[in-house]
């Protein structure tokens, strides 16, 4: 399989311009999370190196100010791994927010099941008595 996906990619210019790319730019990512710090490698990401400058994408304005800080630095590290780098461009890419998560059921403690049975006893058939015997049974 991996022999027909090469030949494919190798039958046209265009196609393997686009697999040229695509090799250096996993070379590049692999290159900066040998390089960045941990908390930025996560999320941020190579986009392309285009005229010696390269670009990367944030996720957030925090990660591109913390990016735009260390430019200079990383620049360093990519030269003194072969790179050739000049400048870097940061660019803020917010990914979808990740859902958040439905809120947990709470339980009544004993002490106000208690209270509630009390004040439920007291009521007379009313749809707050319903309500009341509901909200006792969550524990």
């Amino acid at each position: 399989m991996p022999h027909r996906l090469n030949a494919f990619l190798g039958s046209s210019p265009e196609l393997r311009q686009l697999s040229s790319t695509a090799r250096q730019l996993m070379a590049l990512q692999r290159m900066y999370a040998s390089i960045a710090p941990p908390s930025l490698q996560h999320n941020s990401r190579i986009l392309q190196l285009r005229h010696q400058l390269l670009s990367i994408s944030a996720d957030n304005g925090a990660v591109a100010a913390k990016l735009r800080q260390m430019a200079p630095e990383l620049i360093s590290l990519f030269q003194a791994r072969g790179c050739e780098v000049t400048g870097i461009q940061i660019r803020v890419q917010v990914t979808a927010a990740p859902r958040a998560a439905p809120p947990k059921a709470r339980k009544l403690g004993r002490t106000a099941q208690e209270a509630l049975d009390r004040l439920n006893a007291t009521l007379a058939d009313s749809p707050l008595k319903t309500a009341l015997k509901r909200l006792s049974k969550r524990t």
